[in-house]
């Protein structure tokens, strides 16, 4: 009997152009600008997650990019004070009134009262989940977004989540594990300096490098397994059928040389890159 052929893994396409600014108007003496990044592409939709640290100073871009906006129980309070500071352009009453969460959910610990009755007044829904308290409050806001914004299919789906790196340490593990919970949504959590997102090992993985706003550090982590092999293309210090695994080697501190880095692994793995200011 022939041998049998190793199953292909289909290739997942991942990119940070929802963080590219949007061109601005062109004048009657410039020529006029590329398309600006559609985050409807290929039907994607994209929802946006907000937990109590502060608002990276993209957090209105990507605010007006999504389709829905869902606070994290403190979060709101991040939208209501921070949203202002980061527009101080504009009447703090106008932009609290403009930028609304669909949804505030959680277990209602650290959200202050006047601003859930600010948004309750302006129509967010409330969902108070105090009674489970074996599920963060961003898992809580995933699994929500999962089954009441679904998208064409789950590939189709990117939550963005703002203030999931910075602040306790054991929140930001926790924060690293939804992602192996949920590993057939696209999720991708960001700060100002960095994102990081799961690479499954069910896929191959091709990153486009989006070098007017990432780069040019990067790593490839293997939190959760070890990995026997893992090999890249794209990178200053490529892996070659390489192992990762903590008390031995991890690819932290590498740099992106090409637009496109391809990872092959046979683990789970976290892709981190840094932002650009």
């Amino acid at each position: 009997m022939a041998p049998t052929a190793p199953t292909q893994r289909p290739t997942m396409r991942h990119s940070s152009a929802f963080l590219i600014p949007p061109s601005p108007p062109p004048s009657s003496s410039s020529p006029a600008p590329g398309p600006d990044p559609d985050p409807d592409d290929d039907d994607a939709t994209v929802a946006l997650v907000v937990l109590n640290q502060p608002l990276p100073r993209f957090a209105p871009l990507l605010w007006s990019r999504a389709a829905a906006r869902v606070c994290a129980d403190g979060g709101a309070n991040r939208v209501f004070d921070g949203m202002p500071a980061l527009l101080p352009g504009q009447d703090p009453d106008e932009v609290r009134t403009s930028y609304k969460p669909d949804v505030i959910k959680g277990d209602m610990d650290s959200v202050r009262p006047e601003v859930k009755e600010h948004y309750s007044n302006l129509g967010t829904r409330i969902v108070d989940e105090s009674h489970d308290q074996d599920t963060t409050d961003l898992h809580k806001c995933i699994a929500f977004i999962a089954e009441n914004y679904p998208a064409s299919n789950k590939s189709n789906l990117s939550i963005l989540v703002l203030g999931a790196l910075g602040g306790r340490f054991d929140h930001e593990m926790a924060n690293i594990n939804v992602l192996h919970l949920f590993p057939s949504i696209n999720i991708v959590l960001l700060s100002d300096d960095c994102l990081i997102f799961l690479l499954p090992r069910t896929h191959t993985h091709e990153i486009h490098i989006e070098r007017l706003i990432e780069g040019p550090h990067c790593g490839l982590i293997p939190i959760g397994m070890p990995s026997t092999s893992t090999t890249t293309t794209g990178l200053r210090w490529n892996l070659d059928n390489t192992s990762m695994s903590y008390g031995g080697l991890i690819s932290t501190s590498n740099i992106v040389e090409e637009d496109k880095v391809t990872v092959a692994s046979d683990s789970d793995l976290i892709w981190t890159i840094s932002l650009r200011k």
